[in-house]
């Protein structure tokens, strides 16, 4: 049997597994999870995210940047759940030159057939293949090809190296404080756009985890960190910054005696990366569909290469298990591909996993998704249906979290 058979096999036991115990936690909690999860709102996370918009495509190293994070802290303030900085330094060797594809300044069109070519590696003869059509992907760098005059005002400044700064901030455990669940979402973005879908939508889906745990009414027996990286698109530099600087801290008391833990011990680590878009393959001509598809559903991945695969395999299912019994819209599925987002830098020393719209390396590397890094990701590009499936990723989150980490209300 080849080693992606036994993963699958395991897989399914592990499905089996969670589900039983899923079932023994459930006699547990369960009212309240269910109240939990009716305080996320769709308006209130459309809210969140449209807040977001204000600052473009948020790409690092610019004052939109800034402003966002500053933003995003003044959020969490008022939800009661006290923001934190880390701070570092991003000064990279400059790139050498490469070679961009001319852009044209009309307004892109989901419509209009993209070019995409035959099988995995959009290379192959005519025909079709597991993974299905695929359409051009890549990063727009070209102002001019911004429709929008507006956005492309927002989005005009250049970056430039030099110190970053990103938000997070915790709901502290009454029984085991030292010891937390991190969930996590990149809050950066490029392409001349709003950053609607990669990753506003997964920043404001834990924004709203934070203001549903910080209530008042809410207890957790293990700490949770909501954390907002910044980064992300060049290389997971944000979520490693965190990394390097907070690894060696976990679960020490500071001050000794205090009761009180600056890095508790990390749990599980999940990330939020691009929740709102499964519209399917591109048909044969390169077109993707401009409506949701009616199997879209949440990817929870994990990362078959990791060190810890089957801690985070378990951990992956868990999430699944919370899913059909808590998502109101879509349903979840587990796959082992999880890369190229801020779980990657934790996944060998803590269970870490990703959930997002549709699988990273086949679906939105195939270019599933025209609106990754393009100026296709503004605000009108979306509809309730896309929003209803990040919300969806929330409830799975949400109830999966709630019930990991002991929640429970007061009377």
């Amino acid at each position: 049997m080849s080693d992606h058979a036994l993963i699958l096999a395991h897989a399914a036991a592990l499905s089996l597994t969670a589900t039983l115990s899923a079932t023994a936690l459930a006699q547990g909690n369960d009212e309240e999870i269910v109240e939990l999860v009716s305080r996320l709102d769709l308006e209130s996370y459309k809210s969140t995210i449209k807040g977001l918009t204000q600052f473009g495509d948020r790409r690092q190293g610019t004052e939109r940047n800034r402003m966002a994070v500053d933003w995003i802290a003044s959020q969490l303030e008022a939800m009661g759940c006290s923001p934190e900085r880390i701070e570092y330094v991003f000064d990279p060797e400059p790139r050498p030159p490469r070679s961009r594809r001319p852009r044209s300044n009309e307004e892109p069109d989901l419509t209009t057939p993209t070019g995409g070519r035959v099988g995995r590696n959009g290379s192959g003869p005519g025909g079709s293949s597991i993974y299905g059509y695929r359409a051009p992907t890549g990063v727009n760098r070209d102002l001019m090809a911004q429709p929008d005059e507006r956005i492309r005002e927002l989005n005009r400044e250049e970056p430039v190296n030099g110190p970053r700064s990103e938000v997070y901030c915790t709901k502290v455990g009454t029984s085991r404080p030292d010891e937390m669940y991190i969930l996590g979402a990149h809050m950066d973005g490029h392409g001349v756009n709003e950053a609607v879908n990669d990753n506003g939508s997964g920043t404001a889906l834990v924004m709203e985890l934070a203001r549903i745990f910080s209530s008042p009414d809410v207890e957790t027996e293990v700490s949770i960190r909501f954390a907002l990286w910044n980064n992300e698109e060049t290389g997971l530099n944000g979520a490693q910054a965190y990394f390097d600087q907070r690894v060696a801290l976990q679960g020490i008391e500071n001050p000794a005696g205090s009761g009180e833990y600056p890095e508790p011990r990390w749990l599980g680590m999940i990330q939020h990366d691009m929740m709102l878009w499964d519209h399917g393959a591109p048909s044969a001509d390169g077109v993707v569909s401009r409506d949701q598809r009616p199997e879209a559903d949440v990817n929870i991945e994990f990362q078959s290469g990791s060190e810890l695969i089957e801690e985070s395999m378990q951990l992956a299912f868990k999430f699944k298990a919370a899913a059909d019994q808590f998502n109101t819209d879509y349903p979840a599925t587990v796959g082992p591909h999880m890369t190229n987002t801020d779980s990657s830098v934790f996944m060998n020393t803590v269970p870490s996993i990703s959930l997002r719209e549709n699988e990273r390396g086949a679906h939105t590397g195939a270019g599933w998704n025209p609106t990754w890094h393009t100026p296709l990701d503004v605000w009108t590009t979306f509809t309730d249906d896309d929003f209803r499936l990040g919300l969806n990723a929330a409830q799975t989150t949400l109830s999966a979290v709630a019930r990991l980490a002991g929640a429970k209300l007061n009377d």
